[in-house]
């Protein structure tokens, strides 16, 4: 299989690279990733400065470095620079979870989403951080061991899969849950501050609320399992068509 690796995290991450690391025994991997770490850029692409594309030598392999966003790495490789098509694109492993809400915010999932925007099956995929645990090795195999696995049915239907892993070792990991977003709301409190000129800024802090939702991405990491949550890409909401049509515009 051909894969475009992608995250958001930049290409010295931890992430990308143990994924990377895993994915090349079996398949062709491209790797196309910001230059530095580019998190919550949302979808943003840029339009006005030009992309710059370099090859960075990593310990994982010959990487392609992006001046741009996670969304312009994808959009790029997948209309400018691979040399041919892939059968899937592949963003992360981000450092940090993508869950509920998030998704609006993550450059992780906007980059799978552009792929799948381009119609290209595509996985977000994220480690959930906790305490000292850094270990994405479990998450690695656990991805090549699902290509190996439902590849062809992950291909056939282009999906696009909202995959997390909770932060616990293999062996205390309890299973995988198909799961829902859940609600999660930020308390955010700005703090003022004044920085060496006398001018007043603000920084961004504040904690996550997090609702306790029967199925959901979050309940599921809580308990230690798995969360596979399949997004769609449409806003529209189609059951209020048939009220609006009925008013007098």
């Amino acid at each position: 299989m051909k894969i475009l690796l992608t995250n958001d995290d930049g290409l010295q991450a931890p992430g990308i690279n143990r994924l990377y690391q895993v994915l090349k025994e079996k398949h062709t991997v491209y790797t196309v990733a910001p230059e530095k770490e580019m998190s919550a850029t949302g979808h943003a692409i840029t339009l006005h400065k030009p992309l710059r594309v370099k090859e960075v030598e990593l310990e994982a392999g010959v990487a392609r470095a992006v001046n741009g966003t996670p969304s312009d790495c994808v959009k790029l490789a997948l209309e400018a620079i691979l040399p041919s098509p892939p059968d899937l694109v592949i963003s992360g492993i981000n450092s940090g979870p993508n869950l509920g809400n998030d998704v609006f915010y993550s450059g992780t999932v906007s980059a799978a989403v552009e792929g799948f925007f381009l119609g290209y099956p595509s996985l977000a995929v994220s480690l959930v951080l906790e305490g000292e645990f850094r270990d994405f090795s479990f998450g690695a195999y656990y991805i090549n061991e699902l290509l190996a696995k439902h590849g062809s049915k992950i291909l056939e239907e282009k999906y696009l899969l909202n995959i997390n892993f909770p932060p616990r070792p293999a062996e205390q990991i309890q299973g995988t849950k198909i799961t829902k977003l859940s609600r999660r709301n930020y308390a955010n409190v700005f703090d003022q501050r004044v920085d060496p000129r006398g001018q007043k800024y603000y920084w961004m802090t504040g904690s996550i609320e997090e609702m306790d939702e029967k199925d959901s991405d979050t309940m599921a990491i809580r308990e230690g399992y798995v969360s596979i949550t399949p997004l769609c890409v449409d806003l529209t909401s189609h059951e209020e068509i048939p009220e609006l049509k009925k008013l007098n515009w």
